[in-house]
């Protein structure tokens, strides 16, 4: 089992690097932030697509982020694990 090591080394320093690659979409995910909080203030409506614009720019921004061998992780991450099965 000594190639375990190797495999959560990998993955230790994924998830490590993981915060600092996304830290570069913050006026994205706060655009979309501000696009979900006002859709749900008082008098407000939250439904389907009505903040696309926002939720396509931030995860563009996460695409754009992730390294070339993290996009499967990412996208789960945007898409929600439930898809991860279907794969």
């Amino acid at each position: 089992m000594s190639g375990n090591g190797a495999v959560w080394g990998r993955v230790r320093g994924r998830l490590r690097a993981f915060p600092e690659r996304l830290a570069a979409c913050r006026a994205e995910a706060a655009a979309y932030g501000r696009c979900v909080q006002a859709s749900t203030a008082p008098g407000g409506r939250l439904t389907k697509d009505l903040c696309v614009q926002e939720f396509e720019a931030l995860r563009s921004c996460f695409a754009a982020a992730a390294s070339p061998g993290d996009k499967m992780k990412l996208r789960c991450v945007i898409t929600g694990w439930k898809n991860l099965s279907a794969r």
